[in-house]
């Protein structure tokens, strides 16, 4: 299963293996890895790209080191709120992040991320996998409209990163 889109570098790709219980996200952003590393770890910038465009976030708490651990909130106007939290696990400085992750709504259903910047010289190649308990919970995922929440940060992190050296990442 793949929710990819083109061919282009800056597209998200989503895909899903048929026999494992994962998620591989795939982007590539036009910004140094130190710059698109930053926007994963400062709180401050965390706040302006993660999640989709109709929602508001609150970061409750946002330890990006090994051993530290975030919780944040994402809001609808009506005041729904979605709360997700986790532990990192290991935080290696503009090359890797493994965390965990869970949505209290569903808080037996933790699934383990690894994230890696790769350097491509100007650019950023970010890619996620996330190891969940079953390809049912991995489906159930997918359903629940993380695809455009996923697709919706990125082309919000793109426009952060691209407000220039003073503004950006």
């Amino acid at each position: 299963m793949s929710t990819a889109n083109g061919g282009d570098r800056r597209e998200t790709r989503i895909e899903a293996d048929p026999e494992l219980p994962t998620i591989l996200i795939t982007r590539e952003f036009d910004a140094p890895r130190e710059h698109v590393f930053r926007a994963y770890t400062d709180p401050g910038l965390v706040v302006r790209w993660l999640g989709p465009r109709r929602l508001t976030m609150r970061i409750d708490v946002y330890e990006a080191r090994t051993g530290g651990s975030y919780r944040y909130v994402h809001s609808e106007d009506d005041g729904t709120e979605y709360g997700f939290r986790g532990v990192f696990h290991e935080v290696r400085h503009d090359e890797r992040i493994v965390q965990t992750f869970s949505y209290d709504g569903h808080p037996d259903g933790v699934s383990l991320e690894t994230t890696v910047f790769e350097d491509l010289g100007g650019r950023t190649r970010v890619t996620t996998t996330s190891l969940m308990g079953s390809v049912e919970a991995r489906d159930a995922m997918i359903r629940s409209g993380m695809s455009r929440g996923v697709r919706e940060g990125h082309e919000r992190l793109d426009e952060l990163l691209g407000d220039g050296p003073g503004e950006s990442a």
